[in-house]
């Protein structure tokens, strides 16, 4: 009767996943939060948000889980920002967030550095990761710098709050590969990088194992072994079980994900290398803009979901010539910029709001499609799709289609809770595999098919 519970503390919500010995997701609750934005361009969340709203959600799973006891907790957290924290692990400002834009002129400091410890963080610069941020603290906050003890990644600093007394200055590796502080190949803090942002190296937390166990928490009427726990990403992708070849989550977003890969230095990398939550990498190509385009054409439409899936079967591959570019906020760079927008293109007197709705997915699958060529090559075979944008069979065929490649669909219930649970279980000598519905091999109609679709599209949004 045993359950270990994975917490993942996303941007805009918090979920806490219950799952037994067997893998199963047993129970789940949520609780939702805005976030702030005082300014144009900025993103922000009181700790003490997030803390209330895991109050509410363990309030709200300790009903479901009965007299199921709870053997361990881990966390899971939406990935880069910066929380800055007195000796206590008491916040002393609102945690900037990962879509903030406020860094974007501190981005220079990195570009600044010498050529090898640039190449060493192997990753792409993005205002919203740790080290910007800290820089601009630096410049225009740097009271409150000296005030802090430590600065922590958004699930450490909730983790803090419910372990009073331990130390709170700890995170791990696969949030601290994600701060553009981190010298991928030396598998450490980057003494350069850290330089840029103008802090003091001893601001930065001590590195532990994801599983270990941090501190014990009251919690669900009892003392609760509490792990580190991990990033969102990686977590799901643990979750997942994908050991190899690539992996999509298609949600509000898109991340392309490939275990495996070794950690070298990129001179000028376009996509991301981060630590995974073993003691791997994994290379990520994101989109921005992939379900959140998909709700807006919806709403545009008047569609419901229903009505916009059934849409690919009143129109035809292609969608009479009309095709949709999902960039409606911009992108990061790769595949798109930070200026890049979204709309239709080759309309006619023949459009029908079918077409417009297929175009729509279509656009999605070739920007998805343009994220893997960034990967680099690989061995090729079945692409693991996971997120609730991928369920629909005949999404699943447009993106078949478009990545010319078959591809599965593999469902696990609350995949970063439950990443966060198999660490929790890992912290306490527990083996735990989740368990994951495994959804048919779609194959791709029209072998080869894929270069005239994707060669229309990239013309259209060029």
């Amino acid at each position: 009767m045993t359950v270990v519970v994975g917490v993942d503390l996303g941007t805009s919500g918090l979920k806490l996943a219950a799952l037994d010995a067997d893998g199963a997701v047993v129970a789940e609750s949520e609780a939702d939060y805005p976030v702030d934005r005082p300014q144009p361009g900025w993103a922000q969340t009181d700790v003490a948000v997030w803390r209330t709203a895991l109050d509410d959600a363990v309030a709200a799973l300790t009903g479901r889980l009965g007299d199921r006891p709870v053997a361990a907790v881990g966390l899971s957290g939406q990935m880069h920002g910066a929380v800055l924290v007195d000796a206590a692990g008491t916040a002393l400002a609102p945690a900037v967030l990962w879509p903030d834009r406020r860094a974007a002129s501190e981005l220079d400091r990195w570009r600044r550095l010498a050529g090898p410890d640039r190449a060493a963080l192997a990753n792409p610069l993005a205002a919203g990761m740790t080290g910007p941020l800290l820089a601009w603290l630096a410049v225009h906050q740097p009271q409150l710098l000296d005030r802090a003890a430590a600065v922590l990644l958004p699930k450490d600093a909730l983790r803090a709050t419910l372990l009073p007394g331990t130390d709170p200055a700890v995170t791990d590796r696969s949030d601290a590969s994600a701060t553009l502080l981190w010298d991928v190949p030396a598998d450490g803090w980057s003494a350069a990088a850290t330089a840029a942002a103008g802090i003091d190296p001893g601001l930065l937390p001590a590195v532990r194992p994801g599983d270990a166990v941090a501190g014990t928490a009251e919690l669900f009427g009892g003392a609760v072994p509490v792990v580190v726990g991990g990033a969102d990403t990686p977590l799901a992708l643990l979750a997942a079980g994908t050991s190899g070849g690539v992996q999509v989550n298609l949600g509000s977003g898109a991340q392309l994900l490939r275990p495996g890969v070794p950690a070298a230095p990129v001179t000028d990398p376009v996509v991301h290398c981060y630590a995974d939550a073993d003691a791997g990498w994994y290379a990520m190509a994101a989109l921005q803009n992939a379900g959140t385009a998909w709700s807006w054409v919806r709403e545009v439409l008047g569609m419901d979901w229903a009505a916009f899936a059934g849409s690919l079967a009143t129109s035809a591959a292609g969608a009479g010539g009309v095709v949709f570019s999902p960039f409606l906020t911009g992108e990061r760079g790769g595949v798109a910029g930070p200026d890049a927008r979204g709309g239709w293109t080759g309309l006619s007197a023949d459009t029908t709001r079918a077409d417009l709705a297929r175009a729509a997915v279509e656009g999605v699958a070739c920007a998805i499609a343009a994220a893997l060529d960034l990967l680099g090559p690989d061995a090729g075979g079945l692409v693991v799709l996971t997120g609730g944008g991928a369920r629909d069979p005949a999404v699943q065929q447009v993106l078949a289609d478009a990545l010319d490649r078959p591809v599965q669909h593999v469902q696990v219930r609350s995949a970063s809770a439950t990443g966060a649970a198999v660490l929790a279980a890992r912290g306490v000598g527990l083996d735990l595999v989740p368990q994951r519905a495994q959804g048919p091999v779609v194959e791709p109609r029209r072998p080869g098919g894929a270069a005239e679709l994707r060669e229309r599209w990239s013309a259209a949004v060029r």
